[in-house]
């Protein structure tokens, strides 16, 4: 293969992130001092500027980190959980059968902002201000709009015009919809950022006294008044066709903080794999790796039809137990310890065979009986605008194939430093599209509650206070007990395919993570989507038209109904990491999408 983008390397740091901007912020941090969760932070603030259209303050994010003076590897949860009146029945009383994509009904608790706090607070040594001023001046001088947020601003217009008008104050300069590349603005975002570090600064010279001053302005000052005085007093237009007001109050923010949390890991090889915990999707990357671990990768060769069918059935296995079994493990068990065990998983191990499996089931740990709830069925309503029916879906992309095979939705940002600390985040949520801006705050609230279940019994069952299950689900990986390799990727439900094709690509096959991100990719369509309206497409394997057609060929033998999307439009792994070969810091991003860069000095 022809690798685009060279392998970065260098000695003070290593960025990597879904957009340019956000890649330099964190290294003018890393140059200024900063260590790497200081950057990453400034990056993910930054990314809320110019990535409105896939995450925002009023979203999440789940950061996984190792410290080198720890020698540990953390995970920082920011999923927010679901507001205490957030009950099925209350749900029931509004005639909602399953959870609405948009509005105000699905929102959570905004996790990103604690989140970040708690990340500098603990781990990182520059103050709020210095952090925070590269999101202000992207938010208050401008930045180029990418055409991603351009055709979302478009699509959605009529509704901000009609129904959500302060997204139309912050989204619709002078009425119209700005065009791809034009100078965008979010003055009243500027504001509120330049608030928190105001009243911030004003307790205190002491910075971590500082962070938790704006920690409590947010979560129990002026943001969170504006969020419980907007949720109990408007009606909002939402997906279900109706008018609502939300569930969340200032009294779930007041009570929440972001925990740190031990990751969820597994050996494999000379690495150690960690993930966040079932709360997120993201043990299903190590179910996936343990299941593949028996098998002979090498010996299929890198991207075979084989080896693409190996893969690819691993992934039924591992997500159908992700169905049955995940939710937050501080409300309902988890037998995540059984789903990753030497003797379940060769169980599981031996249902792959050489053939397609067009009905995968979720396995039995310990004996129980597992359970996947099926969505209502949501028929389009009659001459509904194309606005309504971008609301109705949950994810961010506008566009007819982003559900599918979108390159978007969400942000990812990777950063290594001289010190020897590696971290990445994925934030998602609060995105302009799903929720209206807030009067006052410049942002909408996130809707990942929609990812909950209407049903009774399931370990993501939606009740208050319960998260929500998110698909946001970074990696750190060790290799012989030392920092490695930190890496994510935007794209929903296929996040733990995508960096899983990437990491075997580097694990099993020695390709460096440049070349590693840029290799065709593929993911399974199996299961029903995590965001409404939760579609699924049995037995479909989505293939870049990249792969040789030979390939596609012996897939479809094997009785894999293709989807073959074009080139280049499945992901954008982003890594940073140390090459344990030269000591040298390294980052890389894929080239999908051509917005997400990394940097290295």
């Amino acid at each position: 293969m022809t690798v685009l983008r060279p392998e970065l390397t260098g000695t003070l740091g290593g960025v990597a992130a879904t957009h340019w901007l956000a890649s330099a912020v964190g290294m003018g941090v890393l140059e200024r001092g900063g260590n790497a969760f200081d950057a990453a932070a400034a990056a993910g603030f930054a990314l809320q500027i110019v990535e409105p259209h896939s995450n925002g303050p009023g979203g999440d994010v789940v950061i996984a980190l190792y410290s080198r003076a720890s020698d540990t590897v953390r995970v920082v949860c920011g999923q927010g959980p679901m507001p205490r009146a957030a009950t099925i029945d209350a749900f029931a009383d509004r005639g909602i059968k399953q959870m609405p994509a948009g509005g105000l009904l699905p929102a959570t608790v905004p996790g990103a902002f604690g989140a970040w706090m708690r990340l500098l607070g603990e781990f990182g040594t520059l103050p709020l201000e210095s952090v925070l001023e590269p999101a202000i001046g992207y938010a208050s001088r401008g930045y180029p709009l990418l055409p991603a947020a351009a055709s979302t601003i478009d699509a959605m217009s009529g509704l901000f015009r009609t129904h959500w008008t302060e997204s139309a104050r912050v989204y619709l300069p002078g009425g119209a919809a700005p065009a791809p590349g034009a100078r965008m603005r979010n003055e009243a975002l500027a504001d509120t950022y330049r608030r928190l570090v105001r009243e911030a600064t004003g307790t205190s010279a002491d910075r971590e006294v500082q962070i938790e001053a704006a920690h409590t302005a947010f979560y129990q000052g002026f943001v969170a008044d504006a969020i419980d005085r907007f949720a109990r007093t408007t009606d909002v237009f939402d997906s279900t066709g109706r008018a609502h007001r939300g569930l969340l109050t200032g009294d779930d923010l007041a009570t929440w903080r972001p925990a740190v949390e031990e990751a969820c890991a597994l050996p494999y090889g000379d690495f150690t794999v960690h993930k966040p915990g079932p709360w997120s999707q993201g043990p299903v990357f190590l179910q996936q790796l343990a299941l593949l671990e028996g098998c002979d990768l090498r010996d299929m060769g890198l991207g075979s039809g084989a080896y693409v069918h190996t893969v690819a059935e691993a992934a039924k296995l591992a997500f159908a137990d992700r169905e049955a079994w995940y939710g937050d493990p501080d409300h309902t068990p988890v037998p995540m310890a059984e789903l990753l065990a030497p003797e379940y998983t060769a169980r599981r191990r031996a249902l792959i065979g050489e053939r397609a499996d067009l009905d995968p089931q979720p396995g039995r740990p310990g004996g129980a009986e597992p359970w996947i709830p099926q969505p209502e069925p949501q028929e389009p309503g009659v001459n509904e605008s194309e606005w309504m029916a971008h609301l109705r879906s949950g994810l961010p992309t506008v566009t007819p194939a982003g559900p599918r095979a979108g390159a978007g939705n969400t942000c990812t940002v990777a950063v290594a430093d001289a010190w020897g600390n590696l971290v990445v985040a994925v934030p998602s949520g609060g995105w302009l599209k799903s929720s209206p801006v807030i009067p006052g705050l410049g942002f909408a609230l996130g809707t990942r509650g929609q990812t909950a279940w209407l049903s009774e019994g399931h370990p993501n069952s939606l009740a208050p206070g319960r998260r929500p299950r998110t698909t946001l689900s970074p990696t750190i990986v060790l290799r012989d007990g030392a920092p490695f390799l930190a890496f994510g990727t935007p794209g929903g439900d296929q996040q733990d395919q995508w960096t899983l094709h990437a990491f075997l690509a580097v694990a099993e096959f020695g390709l460096e993570p440049q070349a590693a991100a840029e290799l065709p990719a593929w993911h399974i369509d199996h299961f029903a989507q995590s965001f409404a309206p939760r579609l699924s497409r049995p037995g479909v394997v989505v293939v870049e038209g990249s792969f040789d057609a030979e390939v596609l060929a012996e897939l479809e033998r094997r009785g894999h109904r293709l989807d073959v999307v074009p080139r280049s439009t499945l992901g954008k792994v982003c890594s940073a990491g140390v090459d344990p070969a030269t000591g040298f810091l390294r980052a890389s991003a894929g080239p999908r999408g051509r917005q997400a860069y990394a940097v290295c000095r």
